[in-house]
């Protein structure tokens, strides 16, 4: 069960990333030829791409805590025990739940907010809302990925599981 929500999870939100990602691409590709080609560039671009980084970045977000990419201290893992490890990467793993799931909860807060007064992008108008509320439940989604991970953690940061445990 487990492995199979970490599955959905990888390819979910690794495909939502990069179709963000790919869609900058294109739109780079646009707005530059478009400007050396036919010295007019595509408008809106940088706006568009401000909210597709913020696509790329918060969709991202669960993978790396999934697959335990994030930055790391661990110069005195080796002095530490294997229990105390495994203690410490609990405590942290619901430290982190607990201020993603905070922080969810306001974004989502200010999100409403946004939609409400009707707030949009300068030149294209494009409504914030939806972005700032795509943000918050892609952490929310970080946050249960750390929840899960202390029933399935990962290899890479925990002493003791396997690599096979891995999706």
């Amino acid at each position: 069960m487990l492995k199979k929500i970490k599955t959905l999870l990888d390819r979910a939100c690794g495909a939502l990333s990069a179709l963000a990602l790919f869609a900058i691409m294109v739109l780079t590709l646009l707005d530059v030829g478009g400007r050396k080609l036919l010295n007019a560039s595509v408008p809106g671009s940088l706006e568009l791409t401000e909210l597709l980084m913020v696509v790329v970045i918060f969709a991202a977000m669960p993978l790396v805590s999934l697959h335990g990419e994030h930055v790391v201290f661990d110069s005195l893992d080796p002095l530490l025990e294997r229990w105390v490890r495994r203690a410490q990467g609990l405590v942290v793993e619901v430290t982190c739940a607990g201020v993603l799931g905070a922080v969810s909860w306001l974004m989502w807060d200010k999100a409403n907010q946004l939609a409400e007064y009707g707030d949009t992008t300068a030149q294209l108008g494009i409504p914030q809302g939806p972005f700032v509320h795509a943000m918050s439940v892609l952490l929310a989604t970080t946050a249960l990925v750390h929840l899960l991970l202390l029933f399935s953690p990962t290899a890479h940061h925990h002493p003791g599981v396997a690599e096979e445990a891995l999706p």
